[in-house]
Parts: structure tokens; C-alpha cells; sequence
């Protein structure tokens, strides 16, 4: 297993690079600042195949493991542009190609692959029960050939910018449940149809341009044809999406790291100080190395995760220490850069502060590091349970 990464999908990560290339610096900081959804970056991202690299071909796609979208986001990353406007389109749809009916891969898979309709919103987080999923109460009853959807969602990303979104809600109370994870269903929702008849979006306003929003149920109808698998086991069904997710958020961690690195490294070799480069000085090449060395080492544990959920193995545990490993390695060489560019870190034109609060986040989502540290206690180590 090579410690460089990019010896992994060369041909890709090289056509991506070119790609973002065309978005540089400026591009980013104009959304940030007008909180603009990157529509021509996600329109040429789609048109170039990247973002269905993990649709089989049957359905219009590449067909690749999660290894090469994971190349594919951490370049993304590393050119200094922002995957997550559209990382969902790559793992949301696996809900579907794992767990939905023929007619539905048939009838969504290649409008997503062809980018006729776009696939990005994943709801499942709500104000009262955070992580602790199976404490949600959006719920749909069955009302003939439609479910009846109310409730609320929050921070659900791009659900302004996605034409369809996984859902996940009950069907069952969870007091009436033989046990709390089961009586969740999934459904497709049609977001085209959706708003304005039932459901509500209302934007979130954050530290980042991340379109993030809060989503209002109000007897919104979906046909029961929308309904993915078996009713009462969508818990079960997005988990592996989920570790999908983790694995391709820490890839977009690595790009993250390799950024801030590349730019601390080139910054710290041409800038000098009292007669001399300010990386000749061990205080500040030495955090430079660290951030290099913890990089390397999360980089491998993403390699193995996502080795392990291309083989159909399973792969929770490593998929969250993966996203842990990496998001702190990203954090971690964050703080450094600033620390390397002193005050220029600070300023916008750098793009440092932008990617600095953009990496913030992955502590934070799709899964704090608190709980990842209590899954591994419990799960790995046989420590009992602190809730």
C-alpha cells in the first residue's frame, strides 16, 4: 500500500486536477461571500462522469469502487475547491442501488449518472434527536397508495439544489417498536413535487457556504411506489450508506490536509525572515513535518476502510475511525498553515481562513468525534456504555 496517493487512480486524480483548475481561488471566494451554491462547478463535475463514478455501468455510471471516489473528492480537496456541494450525489444514491426495487434503480439511476436529476439531499438529522437516530419523530402513516409525511428535519445540506432526497422517518412509534432501530422506513422524495405541497425549506445561515437548511413536513404525500425496501427497516438500509459517507468525507479530509501542507511547505520555503527562509527554523518546519506524518497515517486507515467496504465487509468501526483520523489530521494542519502564514493566513485572497473553516466541520458532521470515540470504547474496547 503506497504512502503516496496519488499513485492510486493516477489518470483520474490528474483529470480532476484539471478540471478544478478552471475554479480557482476567486471562484470560491465570490460564493463564500454571496453564500452561492457553485452551480457551474457541480454542472462540470457531472458532465465530466466524476460524480457517478460509483454507479454501475448498467445504469449510465463508471461502475468504481468507493477507493476512486474517494481520489476523486480528495483532489477535489486538495485543489482548494469544496466537495460538499455535491459529495452526497456519490453515496446517497447507494441507498437506492443497494436496497431499492428494479423499477426504481431503473428509473432514477441513470438520470442521476446523466445528471437530469440530481440526487444530493439526505435527511435524517432532526433538532430533538441529533445523532441519536432512532429518537426521530418525522413521521408517515399509510393513507392508501400515499405515506403522509410530517415532522421536521434539520441541517440537511443542498436540499434547495437536489431534485430528490432519501428520507428517513417512521412508520412505526418508537415505543411500538419491537426495538428502538426498527419501524424506520426510507422513502424517495420527489423535491420538485414536494415544495409548496407539504414540505417548507427554510435556509440555515452558517460559518461556511455549505447550503445548509431546516426542512418542515406538513402532510406531504409520497406514493407508496416511493418507499425503498421493506417498511420498518430504513435504519438498517442507510447505515451502509452512512459508512459510505464517513469513508469519502475523511478522503475529502486527506484533500484538506495535502492543501494546507502544499501551501505551508511553498510558504515556508519563499518567505524570509530575518535574513532567511522561515522554514530553515525547526519551530516552524516541525509542525509542517507533524502535520505531514498524521496525514499519512489517517490517509492509511481511509485506505483500509474503504478497501474493506469494496470487499463487502464490514466496515463501521473503520470507517468512523477513518473520518476521526482524518478530520483531525486536516484540523490539525489547518491551524498550522495560519500558524506558518502569520497574518496572510487571516486574509481572504489566500484562501487559507476559507479552507481553515471549511475543514472545521468534519469534526463536527456527519458524525462527531465524541461519538465515534464512544463507538470504539464500547464496541472495540468492552467499555460499558455511557448512555
Amino acid at each position: 500500500m503506497s504512502h503516496d496517493s496519488d499513485q492510486t487512480f493516477p489518470e483520474i486524480r490528474e483529470a480532476v486536477r484539471r478540471l478544478c483548475a478552471r475554479f480557482p481561488g476567486a471562484y470560491w471566494r465570490a460564493l463564500d461571500r454571496d453564500r452561492e451554491y457553485p452551480t457551474a462547478f457541480v454542472t462540470a463535475l457531472t458532465e465530466a462522469g466524476f460524480l457517478s463514478v460509483l454507479i454501475p455501468e448498467t445504469y449510465g455510471g463508471s461502475g468504481l469502487g468507493l477507493s476512486a471516489g474517494a481520489a476523486v473528492l480528495e483532489e477535489i480537496h486538495r485543489s482548494g475547491c469544496n466537495g460538499g456541494a455535491c459529495h452526497a450525489q456519490m453515496y446517497t444514491m447507494g441507498t437506492v442501488l443497494a436496497h431499492g426495487s428494479p423499477a426504481q434503480k431503473q428509473g432514477y439511476l441513470p438520470k442521476v449518472a446523466s445528471g437530469e436529476l440530481r440526487l444530493q439531499a439526505f435527511g435524517v438529522t432532526e433538532p430533538d434527536a441529533g445523532t441519536d437516530t432512532t429518537r426521530i419523530t418525522t413521521f408517515a402513516r399509510r393513507e392508501g397508495d400515499h405515506y403522509v409525511v410530517s415532522g421536521k428535519k434539520l441541517w440537511i445540506s443542498r436540499a434547495e439544489h437536489s431534485d430528490l432526497m432519501v428520507l428517513l422517518c417512521r412508520t412505526t412509534a418508537r415505543a411500538d417498536a419491537a426495538k428502538p432501530s426498527e419501524g424506520m422506513s426510507v422513502l424517495l422524495v420527489d423535491m420538485r413535487q414536494a415544495v409548496g405541497n407539504g414540505l417548507t425549506i427554510r435556509p440555515v445561515r452558517t460559518m461556511i457556504n455549505h447550503a445548509t437548511t431546516e426542512l418542515f413536513f406538513e402532510d406531504l404525500r409520497v406514493p407508496v411506489a416511493n418507499l425503498i425496501g421493506e417498511e420498518g427497516q430504513g435504519f438498517r438500509y442507510i447505515l451502509s450508506g452512512m459508512n459510505a459517507e464517513r469513508i469519502l468525507i475523511a478522503a475529502e479530509c486527506i484533500g484538506d490536509a495535502r492543501f494546507f501542507i502544499d501551501r505551508a511547505s511553498a510558504y515556508a520555503r519563499d518567505r524570509s525572515v530575518f535574513g532567511r527562509p522561515i522554514g530553515q527554523n525547526q519551530g516552524v518546519q516541525f509542525p509542517i513535518a507533524r502535520a505531514y506524518v498524521q496525514m499519512i497515517a489517517a490517509e492509511l486507515m481511509v485506505q483500509k476502510a474503504a478497501a474493506l467496504f469494496e470487499a463487502g465487509l464490514p466496515c463501521g468501526t473503520e470507517a468512523n475511525m477513518a473520518k476521526l483520523a482524518a478530520s483531525e489530521a486536516s484540523w490539525y494542519a489547518a491551524d498550522m498553515c495560519v500558524q506558518t502564514h502569520g497574518g496572510f493566513g487571516f486574509a481572504e485572497e489566500y484562501d487559507i481562513e476559507r479552507k481553515f473553516r471549511e475543514t472545521r466541520l468534519y469534526q463536527v458532521a456527519p458524525i462527531s468525534t465524541n461519538l465515534i470515540l464512544s463507538h470504539v470504547a464500547t464496541h472495540v474496547l468492552d467499555l460499558p456504555k455511557s448512555f
